[in-house]
């Protein structure tokens, strides 16, 4: 499958984080809903952030890139640098676009991008009982590393990472907002 007239681009102004926390939002809205995530037992769950959340973020200097069909974002991903290991956060692609290689496109990215650092590997924390993403997740070579499950959370965090292979995709940064 070919992803025509897609891009990603680096998120740094008001305009594209207000845009990205739409995407953010409206992707993590669908598990929040299976899952019976609200703002009252999970107020940290992305489907319920805000624009002060994400600029907290960014401040941090966590990187955020857009993942863009044609001019319109329907991705989202964050990066953040800790030692040796960086971290992705609020990986997203809006419903109507998921299962279609868009997901893969942005992993490819994250890992071209944390190569091009110096770094060799990913990690991430999910909902442990969501299957699908977490299948998703080893079928893409990532390893469950622990659970832990934390009082102020309605379910149990899964940390999972990957080592990032010598060769990438070559993805590059296309433009920036």
């Amino acid at each position: 499958m070919t992803l025509e007239k897609v891009s990603i681009k680096e998120i740094n102004n008001e305009v594209s984080l207000s845009d990205s926390l739409n995407v953010i939002k409206d992707s993590f809205i669908t598990v929040a809903r299976e899952l019976n995530l609200t703002e009252e037992n999970c107020p940290s769950n992305p489907a319920f952030a805000n624009l002060v959340n994400l600029q907290k973020m960014k401040d941090k200097g966590i990187g955020m890139f857009g993942l863009y069909k044609e001019r319109n974002q329907i991705g989202f991903v964050a990066i953040e640098k800790a030692y040796d290991v960086f971290y992705i956060e609020r990986l997203s692609v809006l419903p109507g676009y998921r299962h279609k290689g868009y997901g893969k496109h942005l992993m490819d990215f994250v890992f071209d991008y944390v190569k091009a650092q110096g770094a060799e590997k990913v990690s991430i924390g999910i909902v442990d009982e969501n299957l699908v993403l977490k299948n998703w997740y080893k079928l893409y070579g990532f390893i469950e590393t622990g659970l832990k499950k934390y009082e102020h959370l309605p379910f149990t965090v899964c940390y999972m990472e990957k080592v990032v292979e010598r060769e990438c995709s070559k993805i590059t940064l296309t433009d920036r907002l």
